[in-house]
C-alpha cells in the first residue's frame, strides 16, 4: 500500500494521501507496519443509544477480530440518559462511565472532560476518537487516520476531512464562520487543515498525556494550536475519509460551540477578554443572547494527563 505526504512547506499541516478503499490484504499490511505499538478506539458517548451500536459491532469484526488493527475499543458514557452504555456493551465495547473518572479525578463536564477521560482509562499508543453519532462511518477510517502515525516518527496528530453533503444538513458551520477566519489571523500555519474541528482523529499518546484539555468545545483548536506551537504545524496531519453524515445541530445549540472555540482561540493567540486576568477569571466567561440570558461557557482546563498518572510504571511527581 503506497503512501506519501503531499508536498508543503516546513511551517504548514501536511495532507496524506492513501487509498480510497482498503481491502483486507492492506489491513493485514497494515497491521504487521504496527510493530508492536498498539491503538485504542476512543468514543465518547451522550445519548447515542440508535447509533452507537453498529458503530462498535463493525469496529469489534473488521478492526479487531478480523485483522486485529484495533487492540483496545472503548466507549466512554458520558451520563447518558438511554440505553448508549448496554448497547454498547452488547456490540463488544469496554464501556467506562465517566462517573467512575470522577471519583479519582475530581468532576468536569463537556467533549473535552471526555476526551480527557478516555485518555485516562485506554492504553493505546495511538489513539483514535471518533464521534457516536455517525452513520456513514466506514473500517477505513481508522485505517487511514493511523496510517501516517505508523508511518512517520514526525507525526504528531492525523485530522480528518470529509465531505458533509449539503441535502443531509450540510455542515462546518462553525468551523468556517469562527475557527477559519481567527485561524488566518492568528494562526495562519494551520489554516490548510479542511476539518479542524473534525470528531474523527488520531494521535500519538505521548503527544496528548503532555496536553493541556479544554473541557468544553475549544477542546479539538487547543490541542492543534498547542501542538503545532510544541512540535511544528508539520507534525499535523490529514487523510480525506470522503463523506460523513451525522446528527445535525440547530444554529441556536451551535453558538454556545462558537463562543467557546472563539475564546480558546483568542485566549491562545494572548487576546485577554475584558476582565480577564487568569484562568479562574476565564471560566467564568458567558455568551449572552439577545435576550438577555446568559449561558456560561466551558473554558475550564484538565491538567496533562501526564502529570496526574503513572506513566510507564512510575509515578508522575
Amino acid at each position: 500500500m503506497r503512501r506519501s505526504p503531499s508536498p508543503a512547506r516546513p511551517e504548514a499541516v501536511r495532507t496524506f494521501e492513501v487509498p480510497d478503499r482498503l481491502g483486507p490484504s492492506d489491513l493485514e499490511a497494515l497491521t504487521r507496519s504496527k510493530a508492536g505499538r498498539t491503538v485504542s478506539v476512543c468514543i465518547p458517548c451522550r445519548d447515542e443509544a440508535a447509533t452507537i451500536g453498529s458503530l462498535v459491532s463493525v469496529i469489534r469484526k473488521e478492526l479487531m477480530d478480523d485483522v486485529g488493527l484495533v487492540d483496545e475499543l472503548i466507549v466512554l458514557d458520558d451520563r447518558s440518559t438511554d440505553d448508549t452504555a448496554v448497547v454498547a456493551a452488547h456490540a463488544g465495547a469496554r464501556v467506562v462511565n465517566i462517573d467512575d473518572v470522577h471519583a479519582e479525578h475530581g468532576s468536569g463536564h463537556g467533549k473535552g472532560n471526555a476526551l480527557w477521560a478516555t485518555l485516562l482509562v485506554s492504553s493505546g499508543d495511538v489513539v483514535v476518537w471518533c464521534d457516536g453519532d455517525v452513520t456513514s462511518f466506514e473500517p477505513e477510517w481508522v485505517a487511514k487516520l493511523i496510517t501516517p502515525l505508523l508511518d512517520d516518527p514526525t507525526v504528531a496528530m492525523v485530522k480528518a476531512l470529509y465531505h458533509r453533503p449539503t441535502k443531509y444538513g450540510g455542515g462546518g458551520r462553525t468551523t468556517e464562520l469562527v475557527a477559519r477566519p481567527l485561524m488566518s489571523r492568528y494562526f495562519p500555519q494551520l489554516t490548510g487543515l479542511a476539518q479542524p474541528l473534525s470528531g474523527e482523529y488520531a494521535a500519538s499518546r505521548d503527544v496528548l498525556e503532555a496536553l493541556e484539555f479544554v473541557q468544553g468545545w475549544g477542546v479539538e483548536m487547543g490541542l492543534l494550536i498547542d501542538i503545532a506551537a510544541t512540535h511544528g504545524a508539520a507534525s499535523i496531519g490529514q487523510v480525506d475519509l470522503g463523506s460523513r453524515l451525522h446528527r445535525h445541530r440547530s444554529l441556536h445549540s451551535l453558538s454556545v460551540q462558537a463562543a467557546e472555540v472563539t475564546a480558546t482561540m483568542l485566549d491562545r493567540a494572548g487576546v485577554t477578554a475584558p476582565g480577564a486576568h487568569d484562568g479562574g477569571d476565564r471560566a467564568e466567561q458567558v455568551l449572552t443572547r439577545s435576550d438577555g440570558s446568559a449561558v456560561p461557557l466551558n473554558l475550564s482546563t484538565r491538567p496533562p494527563v501526564a502529570s496526574v498518572v503513572a506513566v510507564d510504571g512510575r509515578e508522575a511527581s
